[in-house]
């Protein structure tokens, strides 16, 4: 019943969409493309709007080429990389230019006509394909213990006619050490769905292995674009960690909405299918051999955007999300409805037969200080007005970051970074153990989780087109996360409550692309951490770790 409904959400969205469709295919969030729109953005040599996250390769082709009018503001590296960057949109150059074209061109393990070199590349004028193999090998040392991450897998993208775009990824990982880390918690890191010998047979296992699949269907107009299916997505700005949306949590389905009628305004909705982890006891039966079958209850989220420019270079956005669980209800499915509101409505008031709620804004400032980007973001889980004004009526559950960019200062292809990131108690929590801010019971917002706070610096160069090394440092102060039963507590407890733990990182990284999507990459961390006591004493440890990886894809 829940997917009629959604197929037929769907089908009304395409019905009522203008009839000439063109398609689009989003560029997936690891290419080092952005990072260059980026800088461009900084200098003030184009305008992009990447709040949100992937973007679409038509519209990433549009902003190279809107650079390249201006390759006297360049740098001689960023000249370089623009004709490199450029040879990835081949068969969208086609697009953009108003081709269509008779001839066909077949290119297996050779350069496609653009010079970029593929595993495989199609295109007529009816269909246009790329495919790339996924390979990857990375051996290291943690604690002086040998790791190995080994991964495989398949990318593929391409246009249908003038209608439809379509992409996917499907990649297989095995991590082999006795200090591999099996739930990914407090990293950066994408959380994964293990499987290893102790989760089969119960027993101490220095092997795991995981699989990710992504795949999108996608349209777009003069106006707007519609896509569904399963990816990553990334509301905001900050490098090492997102309050709104990030990589955190694995990717889940979803079908989303782009509208941008004007210069000035755009409107992003995405409604999407999380993972609760949350058993259904009413679904539990036994099979015919003993074995127990169970369900896991339905969760989902529903978000929307709005995202003003009122002048170059600067963006204000405000937007909304509601976490809800059971039923796929209709309200949420229209992308102008408050979801607050409509959870008042559904819940009757109650706040144990409704969702989780959160609002969030952002701003971004690029190129009104020379070279330099300053971005902050605003998640708020929950706000009480009193507690603005009494301490014993507070529970302001929220969280924080500022940052800012500087690129070609001092020196040409330089880029420094620094955030501060702070989050209070209980943020991403729920008392409801189906509405938690989170999907695979990892949160979708900031990889820290609550109770902590950050400050983050980098420093990267890039040498030559495709090289570049990258130091940072982070410390974070971690208090106490796991006392959901005192969500309502007012006053609420204060920041970093509990014992806390201090952690200090300090790291490298080199990184070369030899070719498109073919890279070597040495990486270095030192992790020093100081963990209190019931004494309240610190127990401090630390340990060092090295990897070096070869990989084709990512």
């Amino acid at each position: 019943m829940q997917l009629k409904k959604f197929l037929l959400l769907f089908s009304i969205l395409l019905l009522f969409s203008p009839v000439s469709l063109p398609q689009v295919v989003y560029e997936p969030l690891y290419q080092d493309v952005y990072n260059y729109l980026r800088r461009l953005s900084q200098k003030g040599i184009i305008e992009i709007n990447d709040l949100i996250r992937p973007l679409s390769k038509k519209y990433i082709l549009e902003k190279l080429l809107e650079a390249e009018k201006k390759t006297d503001e360049m740098t001689s590296l960023e000249k370089e990389e623009l004709i490199f960057f450029k040879k990835d949109y081949y068969h969208e150059m086609w697009f953009l230019n108003g081709e269509v074209g008779d001839q066909k061109h077949l290119n297996f393990i050779s350069e496609d006509p653009a010079g970029r070199w593929r595993f495989f590349s199609y295109d007529d004028s009816h269909f246009k394909m790329n495919a790339n193999l996924i390979l990857g090998l990375e051996i290291g040392s943690l604690d002086n213990e040998k790791r190995t991450h080994f991964w495989n897998g398949v990318y593929t993208e391409g246009y249908i006619e003038d209608a439809l775009g379509f992409s996917f990824d499907f990649r297989d990982n095995t991590e082999s050490g006795n200090t591999i880390d099996k739930n990914k918690l407090f990293t950066p890191v994408t959380g994964v769905n293990e499987r290893s010998d102790e989760t089969i047979y119960e027993y101490p296992s220095d092997k795991i292995e995981y699989s990710e699949t992504k795949g999108m269907l996608a349209t777009d107009w003069k106006w707007g674009s519609l896509a569904a299916g399963k990816d990553f997505m990334e509301w905001g700005y900050a490098e090492n960690g997102l309050l709104v949306l990030s990589q955190k949590a694995p990717s889940f389905p979803f079908v989303r909405l782009d509208v941008y009628p004007v210069d000035w305004l755009r409107f992003n909705y995405f409604h999407g299918w999380l993972a609760s982890d949350v058993i259904d006891s009413s679904s539990i039966y036994y099979t015919d051999d003993g074995t127990e079958r169970f369900l896991y209850r339905d969760k989902y989220i529903a978000s929307h955007t709005l995202t003003f420019y009122p002048t170059k270079g600067l963006d204000i956005s405000i937007g909304e999300s509601i976490v809800y669980a059971d039923e796929l209800e209709f309200l949420y499915l229209i992308p102008v409805m408050f979801f607050r509101l409509a959870d008042h409505y559904l819940s009757r008031q109650v706040n144990s037969a409704g969702g989780n709620a959160q609002f969030f804004t952002g701003i971004s400032s690029r190129g009104h200080i020379k070279n330099t980007h300053l971005y902050g973001t605003l998640f708020i889980d929950e706000f009480t007005l009193n507690g603005a004004f009494d301490s014993e009526d507070q529970r302001n559950q929220l969280g924080f970051t500022l940052g800012s960019s500087v690129v070609d200062l001092p020196v040409d292809n330089l880029v420094l970074k620094l955030e501060y990131t702070k989050i209070f108690p209980f943020v991403y929590q729920h008392y409801i153990q189906t509405t938690p801010y989170a999907t695979a019971s990892y949160a979708m917002g900031h990889w820290m989780g609550n109770n902590t706070d950050q400050v983050y610096a980098s420093l990267k160069y890039r040498f030559l087109r495709g090289l570049e090394a990258t130091v940072w440092g982070r410390y974070i102060r971690q208090g106490e996360n796991d006392n959901v039963e005192e969500i309502f507590t007012q006053p609420q407890p204060q920041f970093l409550y509990g014992l806390r733990t201090n952690h200090t990182y300090f790291g490298a990284t080199v990184k070369y692309e030899f070719l498109h999507d073919l890279f070597v990459r040495a990486r270095y961390q030192l992790t020093e951490t100081s963990q209190q006591q019931e004494d309240l004493d610190f127990i401090d440890s630390s340990i060092q770790e090295f990897h070096f990886a070869v990989y084709y894809g990512l």
